[in-house]
């Protein structure tokens, strides 16, 4: 129960979150990403934020992640990147030499569009049957009306 008069500061910020591999190889295979992905979420929680989904094919992942209250996009996305890369790096020799691109997308949503990005990153696989990741990638940044200048979007 909340007292009477005790200052409050609530916030429900929903971001659909875009990155792939560094120049988008193939690191992220069907064994490792499931363990890849719980992985992402528990990072996602410890540091603040509600994790609804992560998900996605062999070069890249989205996330459907509500920022925690002191949480910038910006900041989780660098825990997100820099701890998973460890992991990876951590788990197999083959791995030693994995990167995740410097940059990613970050999309706002409201909370009636979450079922369907949830949707959306839960058939990724099937999704990439059609389109390539740059191309989804454009078609996001096309939807949210935002401009990328393709010089430095794939790294």
């Amino acid at each position: 129960m909340l007292e009477e008069g005790v200052p409050q500061s609530l916030s429900r910020l929903l971001v659909h979150i875009v990155f792939s591999t560094k120049n988008r190889e193939r690191w992220l295979d069907d064994a490792l990403r499931p363990e890849l992905f719980t992985y992402m979420a528990v990072v996602g929680r410890s540091n603040g934020c509600e994790v609804y989904r992560v998900g996605g094919v062999i070069d890249h992942v989205h996330l459907a992640i509500d920022l925690g209250r002191t949480v910038t996009t910006a900041g989780i996305v660098r825990q997100l990147k820099l701890s998973s890369a460890g992991w990876l790096r951590d788990r197999s020799r083959e791995h030693r030499a994995f990167l995740w691109q410097a940059g990613y997308g970050a999309f706002t949503l409201g909370q009636p569009q979450l079922p369907k990005l949830i949707d959306y990153i839960d058939r990724q696989e099937e999704h990439h049957r059609k389109i390539g990741f740059q191309d989804e990638f454009r078609r996001l940044l096309a939807k949210n009306q935002m401009e990328g200048d393709e010089r430095y979007l794939w790294d």
